[in-house]
């Protein structure tokens, strides 16, 4: 099966005086099933419907929906997709019917061999990770707030305090994860970045050697 990732929009953050102006980054998965990944916020139907159509689809033939958790800036156009399973969080539905899913067991939710969503709780306690192997550009992680931004690799101060974290021993330990298997991740607030051999050598060091455990990644 051949899938292509198409970040629509990058995501951002940044405080202000009045607070954190924010919205997230908006994907298209596209191949044998069509997704969308992260909806933004509630103001931004024109620029989804826009986004789609660059790459030549409609909100109609969206197969799957998929919210990497809850938070507003994050589920705000899903009902332009009226005829895609709903996966929000872990949350699984269709119209009025919610499918039972074991994510909190550590079970992936497989849409086909080559995307699945993970659970990869942190930043809240249901957050998910949709997993994309590609036909050209190696394996996708699109993630959610579990990265802020690339920059949060060096500077763990942005996803803990920044973003805000519900649970920072497992979001270190699903960012890590994603770390190993993934070659490009698309983060929550920022553009996508490539997954460089240091990081992955970092968190090799950090599974063999107990000492590291609390290592910045």
């Amino acid at each position: 099966m051949a899938y292509e990732v198409h970040v629509l929009y990058d995501g951002f953050s940044k405080m202000t005086e009045n607070g954190m102006e924010a919205n997230c980054s908006c994907t298209l998965i596209k191949g044998p099933k069509k997704i969308i990944v992260d909806t933004m916020t509630a103001w931004d139907k024109e620029l989804i419907i826009e986004g789609l159509a660059r790459h030549g689809v409609t909100c109609e033939e969206i197969d799957y929906v998929v919210c990497t958790h809850g938070h507003s800036d994050h589920i705000g156009n899903n009902n332009l997709f009226m005829n895609a399973k709903h996966i929000v969080g872990f949350s699984v539905s269709f119209k009025n019917t919610y499918f039972i899913h074991p994510f909190e067991t550590g079970e992936p939710y497989i849409i086909d061999e080559d995307v699945k969503v993970i659970p990869t709780p942190g930043h809240t306690l249901s957050d998910v990770s949709v997993i994309v192997k590609t036909k050209s550009d190696g394996i996708f992680a699109i993630t959610g707030d579990l990265f802020e931004r690339e920059e949060d690799i060096k500077d763990p101060h942005l996803w803990q305090h920044v973003a805000g974290s519900d649970e920072p021993g497992l979001q270190r330990q699903n960012r890590n994860r994603v770390l190993q298997l993934a070659d490009w991740v698309v983060p929550g607030h920022g553009p996508k970045f490539q997954v460089t051999q240091k990081m992955k050598q970092d968190v090799e060091d950090i599974l063999n050697n107990s000492d590291n455990q609390f290592h910045y990644i």
